[in-house]
């Protein structure tokens, strides 16, 4: 029992360890560095992140770089979810005119997963104070991956990683998949946590009818990966008309794209280079 100053006692939650406990434990990962400057060798948060995954003991599928362009991190993410568990991205998460992933992220989630930026902010507000609400780190989920957008600085990836992220990767991955997802071709994880049940006995087949297939069994127990069903559309808006980038528009600005909402985007040509979004 945990003591709480001034709110009295706190227990801890018996099913959040078993539920971190149950979750994979190779996580399929991709890291997106999203900036107008940055290189491989000068990217230190990506490399930062890369080491922390590799160190865990997951599998980073892909670490690339783009540009801060619309289009370019629509395109790079639309192939990713497909590839992996999980999209980690830095950079854009600002104010600024060239600040353009947190709308094409949200565009593109069809389950947003608000406390994320809500503690990285909380966190942020302890070492940089009022200057924590320049950041408009977001994730959830999306049709087939989990993707966290967090700010560009080495510092603000430190502390979404160390704070929220790391610990919580595995029981992420777990509640994603217990109950299956609305529109998922993958179905829930048995109640009882202990694999597939056996296939029923099917009765015999009277001569002349068309024999009867049963349903296949289950999937193993967290055997099958995030995209394997979310690639079908996971969430109720899966379908809708909303979700398809050729109506959010060629930069991929989300709902607001026709009115100029978000921020415009400029001509490149006309563009002074910046360096990354800090918090």
């Amino acid at each position: 029992m945990t003591h709480l100053p001034g709110s009295g006692t706190f227990t801890p939650s018996t099913a959040t360890p078993q539920h971190r406990a149950a979750g994979p434990e190779v996580i399929r990962a991709v890291i997106l560095t999203i900036s107008d400057t940055r290189t491989a060798t000068t990217d230190t948060s990506g490399q930062y992140l890369k080491n922390e995954l590799q160190q865990a003991g997951h599998e980073l599928v892909e670490y690339l770089i783009v540009k801060d362009d619309a289009v370019e991190i629509r395109a790079a993410l639309t192939r990713l979810v497909h590839r992996a568990d999980l999209i980690l991205t830095s950079g854009g998460t600002g104010i600024a005119g060239r600040d353009v992933t947190i709308p094409v992220v949200e565009s593109m989630l069809v389950k947003p997963i608000p406390g994320f930026g809500e503690l990285f902010r909380m966190l942020s507000y302890q070492q940089v104070r009022g200057a924590a609400m320049l950041s408009r780190a977001t994730g959830g989920l999306t049709r087939g991956a989990l993707l966290f957008a967090m700010p560009g600085s080495l510092n603000a990836v430190q502390t979404a990683w160390e704070s929220i992220l790391k610990d919580e990767l595995r029981h992420l991955v777990f509640e994603v998949l217990r109950q299956g997802q609305p529109g998922s071709a993958s179905p829930p994880l048995p109640a009882t946590m202990a694999g597939p049940a056996a296939a029923p006995a099917m009765p015999p087949t009277p001569a002349g009818t068309p024999p009867v297939h049963p349903a296949p069994a289950a999937p193993g127990l967290l055997s099958t990966h995030i995209n394997q069903g979310a690639s079908a559309g996971i969430g109720r808006h899966a379908g809708v008309i909303g979700s398809d980038p050729l109506v959010h528009g060629a930069a991929g600005l989300g709902r607001h794209a026709a009115t100029g909402e978000h921020g415009a985007l400029k001509d490149p040509s006309k563009d002074t280079v910046k360096d990354d979004p800090q918090r």
